[in-house]
């Protein structure tokens, strides 16, 4: 399972576990069951995902707050793990809730890939 301790960590994690083309897939999945028109490529490598994902997520909480909310919401992240960032500056903030997202839809394709 997961024991990682940044974005970075997770995303190593699931190329580790030949889970990474999955975890992009999800990701688009739950982009678009939120009715939010990115996707990634799944050839994209782990840091410009990073990169790329932070900037939509930024974007999104500074101008589209509820489109944040909805996405956050359906990749089911944990509110009391949201309630734990203790960062101000909306960088660090963006950073925290990146690793959030990208560790729990980790868990979902983990969980698919290993309890189907």
């Amino acid at each position: 399972m997961l024991v990682a301790k940044n974005a970075i960590e997770v995303l190593q994690n699931s190329k580790d576990e030949n889970l990474y083309s999955k975890l992009v897939a999800q990701i688009n999945k739950d982009f678009q069951l939120s009715n939010l028109y990115f996707s990634f490529e799944e050839n994209i490598s782990p840091i410009q995902l990073k990169e790329d994902f932070t900037t939509i997520l930024s974007n999104l909480i500074t101008n589209k707050y509820d489109d944040y909310l909805n996405f956050v919401y359906r990749v089911d992240v944990s509110e009391s793990e949201l309630l734990k960032i203790k960062e101000k500056d909306l960088p660090e903030i963006v950073d925290q809730i990146v690793f959030l997202v990208l560790k729990r839809e980790f868990q979902k394709v983990w969980f698919k890939q290993n309890f189907k």
